[in-house]
């Protein structure tokens, strides 16, 4: 029935020859053509003349009528192929096939056969410039492609036809719909065409599905979702290798790139990376279109940075466009476009690292830019605008006087350049000379220059529609004139307009974070200078910000870089609360804090929620997040990768999982008692850390400091110290720090004046007024636990150690210092306490592990001849009913250590600790191959874990490049030990055994029914210190601190 009137061979078969095969069907090949080798499945059967069922009669002769109409059309077409063109030819064919059609209904087994012959023999009238069948033809082909559903051998056959129909239609019509739907179909059939079979290779060809790819390829720019379907599966069809592959990647990444200006979705951003680095990696040096390609790719890069503001992306940029300049020298169409992109990116790295040169060689690559493009050029007032930039960044950061005027004159006569009032970049122009202008204001003080300055700026703001990213740039220009004014004209309406700058700026959500989280810090800046009301209001904004923020950042590496990148995000969440405590408001002080303080912690948290209590309430959502967490974690892995493509990749990845877990969340939520669940906790909630005792906040910020103590129910008590400020704690650190030092020069009997004259201090001016609050106030009777959360500079200094060192007024008695009054703990947050305190349904049989390594890795410290020695006394201390471990020498490496850490409830470490103030993720203990970092701790899931003493050094001191409390000591009770003893300096080896014989004693005395009980562990410590107070210098008794429950 089918055919293209094709003559491939003659069958040449006697009719017993056929008849010999029985039912069996059987194969007939014929000659080569095309080279391919033809050939035909047949089944031959007898078909009586006459029979006594007449339907039967009937349905043969019907059935040689169809048979002989298809054939007679076929002759017909065939002979107007093979160029008798003639219509009447075309016509008579048509109308043989029509016959067909006409005996052959909907459910007749040849019905999409006859469709197809019809349909066949339109096309090629089509094709031979009769026009008046191409939509019928397409129609038919259409129908007999439905009656061939997935599966049906000749639904490839089908799907050809339609396609050629398609194309044709195309070539004369151009309607985009035709070449998408072909793209869509020439998908659907090459997968179910073999390599070597004659419908792939007459498919893939120029006419088939290589012209799709070449139309496809040439179709203006659609930032749609169809549009960029199909520009996957127009990939799909040229993978790698294919010679339209490069065009294909490009038209993806622009579609891509023109979604992200529409919808700012940062993953279509870093999918248009990756595929511009896909493009680069297939294109060779001399490829002509590679320079294209690398600007392409450099542009995104930096856009990213724009909302990232991550370093590498930056130095991407500028190495892309310094590989980019030299394909496009001078006198090349696009040389000074290439001039002018490396002079933008080198000015930005200039605003972020302060580089001389950068500024320098930015603004001559602009006049050499400038000089290339001649009045009457494209873009010359893009090259003018943006050498102004430079000038006006030039002058504000070096003080060059020259400057500034030219830039001034430089950003009028851009402006002249773009009389349209809707041009897309005049409000770029704006900015600068707005800019300029306030420059000058500030030392001219001409009122018409800021007040032209603000009319430059509300100009930009009608320019842009509401959702516009620049419009943030409007904003922050605008705070900044009516700021300027302020300063010079005091006036209370340009202040409020300012702030209100501020808000919109730093809520403005089509802008990147870093930029926001920069304007609300600026903010909460500007409010506490001018003693505006709107500063409480920017504290918040910039810590939910942040945190919005740091969720997506796809490891905890980068989690901690943000810190870095972004300059007055260290001490923010102090400086949150100081503004509420001076707004009288300690239950916000303590949120705030909290909030920015737990950062870290927390977010690595929702990795690992306690999932008890939505399992009761929801089985089905507890599994699918736990799931989602699962695969978030192990995303992390690769997303800190040196291979820049992979590390996007994983970015990729994360957010996408970071978007399932969201939307898993808000289901959560939606739960009856589950409003709030996983975010920053309110006050009632926090104040469950203090459900065994008074946690004590000591807050040390810039506007002041003080100490804010949650008790076990009511209201949080304030405990200011007018006498205190955060220049005079940082002396004080510095003391104690000297002090130690100081120490491991004298001998064990010298009187430690100095460092006993500190600790008086810390009494004096810190603790006794919080020790009045505790007894006289909230009555808080003798040797209860009370729990310290020390922030900024208080983190470096031993506030449980605080000691009057003197005498009763009456002489009878010594002063009761703090560890006489309670049992003393630390906390890096009260979330983290709260976390401690969450134990698992399970009972697990304790363990007890100890891992020593006396002779560390090359690199990572001396001999500690004592390690094994302790080791020994530890194993005689600890009850023999218990399972005990010993991990030493050889056998204490990175892995070993990680193993022991995951698998037993109790942990006895005893090495070298080095704390990295500068990457406190880098922070380590040492091993015998390599070092054991905070950052693998904190990824060492320990659910059962109890209790742990690192009987190392620096084990439990704050890092000063943040606020937040990020130790060895910290990151073991992430991971999930309740209880944690550590040391704040350096402990000597030879005598901290005296501490340990006497912690251990005293923990495993009176075992009720022989559990080892790690909430003992704070009283254990205390008694431990008094016990070696003659045996252990007042210097290494102290450093040893407890932390958790």
């Amino acid at each position: 029935m089918l055919g293209r009137g094709e003559l491939i061979g003659k069958l040449e078969m006697s009719l017993d020859g056929l008849l010999d095969h029985g039912d069996e069907p059987f194969d007939l090949s014929f000659p080569p053509i095309r080279g391919v080798c033809p050939s035909l499945t047949l089944k031959a059967a007898p078909v009586q003349a006459c029979a006594n069922d007449d339907s039967a009669m009937f349905d043969s002769v019907d059935d040689c009528r169809i048979a002989r109409d298809t054939d007679a059309g076929h002759t017909r077409l065939s002979e107007y192929m093979r160029g008798r063109s003639e219509v009447h030819i075309l016509d008579d064919a048509m109308n043989h096939f029509e016959l067909v059609l006409d005996q052959c209904p909907v459910d007749h087994p040849d019905h999409a056969a006859a469709l197809t012959n019809l349909a066949w023999a339109r096309l090629q009238g089509y094709i031979h410039k009769d026009l008046r069948g191409i939509y019928i033809a397409t129609s038919l082909f259409r129908d007999a492609l439905a009656l061939r559903p997935q599966g049906h051998p000749d639904r490839p056959i089908s799907l050809y036809h339609l396609i050629e129909a398609l194309i044709w239609r195309y070539s004369y019509h151009a309607t985009t719909v035709d070449i998408y739907k072909s793209a869509h179909l020439c998908h659907e059939l090459l997968p179910l065409c073999s390599d070597d079979a004659y419908l792939r290779s007459i498919a893939i060809g120029k006419n088939g599905v290589d012209y799709v790819i070449r139309a496809c390829n040439n179709l203006p720019t659609d930032a749609s979702d169809e549009g960029i379907r199909l520009r996957l599966i127009v990939l799909e069809l040229c993978p790698f290798g294919n010679q339209h592959n490069p065009t294909a990647l490009d038209k993806l990444a622009k579609a891509l790139k023109a979604r992200f200006r529409q919808c700012a979705s940062i993953d279509d951003l870093d999918q248009n990376i990756q595929l511009g680095r896909d493009i680069i990696s297939v294109c060779p040096k001399e490829y002509p279109n590679r320079v294209a390609y690398l600007i392409n790719l450099a542009e995104s890069l930096n856009r990213r940075f724009d909302y990232q503001r991550k370093s590498h992306d930056l130095d991407e940029v500028i190495f892309l466009y310094e590989e980019a300049l030299p394909l496009r020298p001078v006198g090349h169409e696009y040389h000074d476009a290439s001039l002018d992109g490396l002079g933008r990116a080198l000015l930005t790295r200039f605003h972020e690292c302060s580089g001389i040169d950068d500024i320098n060689r930015a603004t001559g690559l602009f006049r050499k830019a400038l000089a290339a493009c001649p009045p009457g050029r494209p873009n010359r007032d893009t090259r003018l605008n943006n050498l102004a930039a430079a000038l006006i960044t030039r002058h504000d950061k070096l003080h060059a006087s020259d400057d500034l005027d030219e830039a001034i004159d430089l950003c009028r006569k851009s402006l002249c350049l773009l009389k349209q009032d809707d041009h897309p970049e005049r409000h770029r122009n704006l900015f600068n000379l707005s800019m300029a202008l306030c420059s000058r204001f500030n030392q001219t003080r001409k009122n018409e220059d800021v007040q032209e300055a603000i009319g430059l700026c509300q100009q930009s703001l009608l320019a842009l529609h509401p959702l516009h990213p620049d419009r943030y740039f409007s904003y922050k220009w605008l705070k900044e004139a009516y700021l300027s004014r302020h300063r010079i004209l005091p006036n209370t309406a340009d202040l409020s307009l300012a702030m209100n700058n501020f808000r919109l700026a730093s809520k403005h959500s089509t802008q990147g974070f870093p930029e926001r989280i920069k304007e609300a810090i600026q903010w909460a800046r500007q409010a506490e200078v001018y003693g505006h009301e709107s500063a409480l209001e920017a504290y918040q904004t910039s810590l939910d910000l942040f945190d919005n923020y740091v969720t997506t950042r796809s490891s905890i590496t980068l989690r901690r870089d943000v810190a870095t990148i972004l300059d007055g995000s260290q001490s923010l969440s102090v400086d949150a609360a100081s503004c509420a405590v001076r707004c009288n408001d300690m239950q916000r002080a303590v949120e705030l804090e909290e909030q920015g303080r737990d950062q870290h912690w927390s977010l690595a948290s929702r990795l690992r929620t306690p999932m008890d209590d939505l399992k009761s309430t929801s089985l089905p959502l507890a599994h699918k997040l736990s799931e989602i967490s699962k695969c978030i974690s192990d995303a992390q892995s690769s997303a800190g990768s040196a291979d820049r493509a992979a590390a996007d990749r994983a970015a990729i990845a994360y957010r996408r999982l970071t978007t399932q877990w969201e939307a898993v969340v808000a289901e959560i939520r939606k739960l009856q008692g589950f409003s709030r669940f996983l975010l920053p906790p309110l006050y009632e909630d926090l104040q469950v850390a203090a459900r065994h005792g008074p946690v004590i906040i000591l807050i040390a910020s810039n506007y002041s400091c003080n100490a804010i103590i949650v008790p076990t129910s009511g209201d949080p008590r304030h405990v200011p110290f007018p006498s205190l400020d955060l220049t005079y704690l940082e002396v004080l650190k510095s003391d104690f720090a000297k002090a130690i030092r100081n120490t491991a020069r004298m001998g064990p009997k010298e009187p430690r004046t100095e460092l006993i004259a500190l600790l008086r201090k810390i009494w004096d001016e810190v603790m006794l007024p919080i020790v009045n609050v505790l007894q006289h106030d909230l009555k808080l009777p003798s040797w209860s636990r009370i729990w310290l959360c020390p922030t900024a500079a208080f983190t470096s200094i031993p506030l449980h150690a605080a000691n009057p060192f003197r005498m009763k007024a009456d002489g009878s008695e010594r002063e009761l210092c703090l560890e006489d009054l309670y049992i003393c703990s630390y906390t890096p947050t009260l979330s983290a306490l709260i976390r401690a305190r969450q134990t698992t349904m399970t009972r697990v049989t304790p363990s007890f592990a100890v891992i020593g390594q006396g002779r560390p890795g090359a690199g990572q410290g001396t001999v500690l001849a004592a390690v094994d020695d302790e080791l020994e006394l530890v194993h005689k201390l600890v009850p023999p009913n218990i399972k005990f471990t010993n991990l030493s020498s050889d056998e204490a490496t990175r892995a070993g250590a990680l193993d022991a850490l995951r698998c037993n409830t109790w942990v006895h470490l005893a090495c070298h600790g080095k704390q990295d103030c500068e990457h406190p993720s880098n922070s380590r203990f040492a091993m015998r191959d390599k070092p054991l970092t905070l950052l693998d701790i904190t990824e060492n899931n320990a659910p059962q874990a109890e209790f742990a003493f690192l009987s190392a050094c620096h084990t439990a001191r704050g890092n000063k490049m943040t606020d937040e409390v990020i130790h060895l000591a910290a990151g073991l009770q992430f991971s999930g030990f309740k209880s944690v003893v550590g040391t704040l300096w350096d402990v000597n080896d030879a005598v901290v055994k005296h501490a340990v014989e006497a912690f251990y004693e005293i923990m495993f005395q009176d075992l009720e029914e022989g559990v080892m009980d790690c909430t003992k562990a704070a009283w254990a410590l205390n008694k431990a210190i008094y016990a070696v107070t003659k045996t252990v210098p007042l210097e290494q008794r102290i450093a040893f601190i407890h932390i958790g429950v």
